[in-house]
């Protein structure tokens, strides 16, 4: 299979602070994987080291063919268009319509063809089940709404990999189920790699796949039989 993500004696810090250290982790082409541990543990910085969000201190680590270690900032954004990145707080701009938040990423993204953007925000808005909200201002949206309108705004550039932050964090467990099966049908269908960070146990018995979890500063495997 394609490695996606492959780190190997990675380590980060943060405020000076040890957080993680000698990470290995491999994620391929096509999986759904989650991370877990417990607040502090470290799986936000492991997440924005992954986009050069967060400097690594040492060891080897390649995304999307980017060496993460030495990238320049030329090739940030160039690997940013790779990933699609979804927040626990939506992070939607209030006071623009959906259609301008998502026209404000594609023109900032260098898409100039009003024809093509307009197209494009409606493909994502049509995966995400959410085809006729362009013109409503996120307060008009539910939780699980702007929720599905982030997801569709990290679709809009066809990213190779989704990287969810607790993505259900703020939403009712119906609601979080819904969201998953989103998840798992962009994973699908799509053939999206996923790697979503979360507490929330319950839908990881619910929807099991590959778990990571991050414990006493090391990465580890774990198994999650699915709940009956």
């Amino acid at each position: 299979m394609n490695s996606i993500i492959n780190l190997e004696g990675v380590s980060l810090k943060q405020n000076h602070k040890s957080i993680l250290e000698n990470v290995k982790m491999q994620i391929n082409k096509g999986e759904l994987v989650y991370l877990i541990g417990k607040t502090g543990s470290g799986k936000s910085t492991l997440i924005r080291s992954l986009y050069a969000d967060t400097p690594i201190e040492t060891g080897n680590a390649v995304v999307l063919g980017h060496d993460i270690t030495a990238i320049t900032d030329k090739d940030i954004p160039i690997l940013r268009r790779k990933i699609g990145i979804v927040f626990q707080d939506f992070q939607l701009l209030l006071d623009r319509t959906v259609y301008q938040n998502l026209r404000f990423v594609l023109r900032a993204t260098d898409w100039k063809d009003k024809t093509k953007i307009d197209k494009r925000i409606q493909e994502v808005l049509t995966l995400v089940n959410m085809p006729n909200v362009a013109q409503k201002m996120p307060h008009e949206l539910s939780g699980g709404e702007q929720q599905r309108v982030a997801i569709a705004r990290s679709l809009l550039n066809s990213p190779e990999l989704i990287i969810a932050d607790e993505p259900t964090g703020n939403l009712d467990p119906a609601t979080s189920i819904e969201l998953m099966q989103l998840f798992q049908k962009i994973n699908e269908v799509q053939n999206v790699t996923i790697l979503m960070a979360t507490h929330d146990y319950a839908l990881i018995l619910k929807f099991p796949s590959r778990t990571l979890r991050c414990e006493n500063k090391r990465i580890e495997e774990i198994s999650i039989k699915k709940r009956t």
